[in-house]
């Protein structure tokens, strides 16, 4: 597929759903952040359109327009379609294992936890980039759909748990934020698990949400039951079901583009 600038094509754009819960806010997130990218089959007369970011990809569209090598860009993804797409995609990747997954919505105030000795819950600022650089490659995921941890850092989006050093020992974020919804993630440094802090930094991203005019919602697999548990202690509530599809590598290669032939010089 082509790849577009950050600002979407009107005609493209319509084709995505707006004001949903979860990873819906995808479109929106990048329309407005920069961070991801459009993709269309035809650039003059687009019939299938996708937006990708932080690992996930999102189709609408035709699909009956679509070759398989077409979705080769996104290998190793979790691909969200309507199920017209589920040939296509089934016959592009060398395997397609779909993943039930939740959408919760916070329905519930729950007061903000106190935080241990030592450990201060607040916005992540600029300065903090460092720091969230030093929770790690394992951690990186936190940061992605920001475009790293500059970007995150400075989003105005994120509540940390920090020590007196300055160490990250939790992070809240809204992972991908849209006008009605921002879909929150969450990450605890190793070390200081079972102390609260996930819950403290949720709670203050929460509040902050709200004080945004916008809702927050979680997202999490059918089978991640600490993440499910979580999020009810945080108060957020079952809004819906669906299915996601971790593709692996590309069953076809794409079609070269040809080269144009060079001239030599006599």
């Amino acid at each position: 597929m082509l790849q577009l600038p950050q600002q979407p094509l009107p005609a493209v754009y319509r084709w995505f759903t707006t004001g949903e819960p979860g990873p819906a806010s995808v479109p929106e997130h990048v329309a407005a952040g920069g961070v991801g990218d459009w993709w269309v089959d035809d650039a003059v007369a687009p019939r299938v359109a996708a937006v990708s970011c932080a690992g996930h990809v999102l189709l609408g569209g035709d699909p009956h327009s679509l070759t398989p090598s077409l979705l080769a860009p996104f290998a190793r993804s979790r691909v969200e379609a309507p199920v017209r797409f589920l040939p296509v995609l089934g016959a592009a990747f060398d395997r397609l294992v779909p993943v039930e997954r939740m959408v919760y919505v916070h329905r519930e105030p729950v007061a903000a936890p106190r935080p241990p000795r030592g450990v201060t819950v607040r916005r992540v600022e600029p300065r903090d980039a460092d720091a969230l650089t030093a929770l790690g490659d394992d951690s990186a995921w936190i940061h992605s759909s920001w475009g790293g941890p500059s970007g995150l850092a400075a989003s105005g989006h994120a509540w940390g748990a920090f020590d007196r050093a300055g160490r990250v020992a939790a992070v809240a974020c809204g992972y991908f934020v849209g006008g009605t919804y921002e879909d929150v993630a969450v990450l605890t440094a190793p070390e200081r698990r079972r102390e609260g802090l996930a819950l403290a930094c949720v709670t203050a991203l929460c509040a902050d949400i709200t004080a945004r005019g916008r809702t927050a919602s979680w997202s999490c697999g059918r089978d991640n039951r600490p993440s499910r548990l979580l999020g009810w202690t945080a108060g957020f509530r079952l809004h819906r079901e669906y299915v996601q599809y971790a593709t692996g590598n590309p069953s076809v290669r794409p079609p070269r583009v040809p080269r144009p032939a060079s001239r030599t010089a006599v």
